[in-house]
């Protein structure tokens, strides 16, 4: 072969090998140590879907409610949520609050938190009619169980999933309902709570301000499900009267009294400190910044890492218990023994 030839040859097989060699990388920024056989990490929970928003209403002070409809949708029952993909790639889960037996489109609503972590803002400031939202679920942690009678305790947002479960509630079943929030004004499907309850029922106590909560919960009937959901202070109150209450949580439970452990990322032979107030993620991200993860809360399941050995501290709302004996979501989950080991 004439060398010119020879020489681009030689050229154009280099640059497809500088190409070949990039996307390995991506596809496994620790190459090139072996991938799993089956990764574990950013593993979709469920098949997503492509939705359209047709209605964005503000329903409340701070709060918007969002229709996004479809076709032939999943069922879902009270209690139920869904994982919103936001357009800059953010995750986060909401309620589901509309009517479990339309196919043709789901109802969620948020409130803007204005010291959050940018989620609820993004929803407010760039979700509007018109443009399509990529969502998986619905999932329920929170499902509505059979029981002789209910008490139900809701601040705020927390009534998007209590409220379906009003609805579904049998004729004549007996329950009660505490909803709280800062003001009257701020408190979303206030008045279709209320007509709920019914004239003169007693069953809905309406609260603007903080929650008087002993009355409500110090004589339960025998046999009562307690639902609770709302800001982390209410659930914990709530939780420290009732141990038995079923709470939703979109937020990981605080660390409080934490201790540090070690983390031996067994691949990389490089072992981590967590401090008693961080956590895996982050002590794992400071080595290895391309880490997966989104929503930082235990519910996407996109951080979930193989534990090789020690015990864990499960934290999260996802993981089946199978999926426990040998994983964990590193967002929240933390260590009951002095060291863990991952598969990193």
């Amino acid at each position: 072969m004439p060398k010119p030839l020879t020489a681009v040859a030689v050229a154009g097989a280099a640059l497809l090998a500088r190409r070949a060699l990039r996307r390995r990388i991506r596809v496994s920024p620790l190459w090139p140590m072996p991938a799993l056989a089956e990764p574990v990490s950013g593993r979709p929970r469920s098949r997503a879907l492509r939705l359209l928003v047709t209605a964005r209403h503000e329903i409340a002070e701070g709060v918007v409610r969002l229709r996004l409809e479809g076709r032939d949708l999943p069922h879902w029952e009270p209690g139920a949520h869904l994982d919103l993909v936001l357009p800059s790639g953010l995750v986060r889960q909401y309620s589901l609050c509309g009517d479990p037996q339309d196919t043709s489109s789901y109802t969620v609503a948020t409130r803007l938190v204005t010291d959050g972590r940018g989620g609820s803002r993004e929803v407010h400031e760039q979700v509007r009619e018109g443009m399509e939202v990529e969502v998986r679920g619905p999932r329920n942690r929170f499902p509505l169980v059979e029981a002789p009678s209910y008490v139900f305790v809701a601040g705020g947002i927390g009534i998007t999933p209590i409220l379906p479960m009003l609805r579904a509630l049998p004729e004549g079943a007996e329950w009660r309902l505490l909803y709280a929030g800062r003001t009257r004004a701020s408190m979303p499907f206030l008045e279709e709570v209320e007509k709920l309850g019914g004239e003169n029922s007693g069953r809905v106590t309406v609260v603007d301000g903080r929650p008087g909560l002993d009355a409500l919960l110090m004589d339960l009937p025998e046999g009562a499900a307690v639902y609770c959901c709302g800001p982390e202070g209410l659930m914990a109150a709530v939780e420290e009267r009732v141990p038995h209450v079923r709470v939703e949580r979109f937020a990981a439970r605080t660390v409080r009294d934490g201790d540090p452990f070690e983390v031996e990322l067994r691949r990389t032979g490089r072992v981590v400190t967590v401090s008693a107030d961080s956590t895996v993620l982050a002590a794992v991200r400071a080595e290895l910044p391309n880490t997966l993860y989104s929503c930082e809360q235990g519910f996407c399941g996109t951080c979930q890492q193989r534990v090789l050995a020690g015990e864990v501290e499960h934290r999260d709302e996802l993981l089946t218990d199978a999926e426990r004996d040998d994983s964990m979501l590193i967002c929240v989950s933390r260590a009951r023994s002095e060291r863990l080991v991952l598969d990193m």
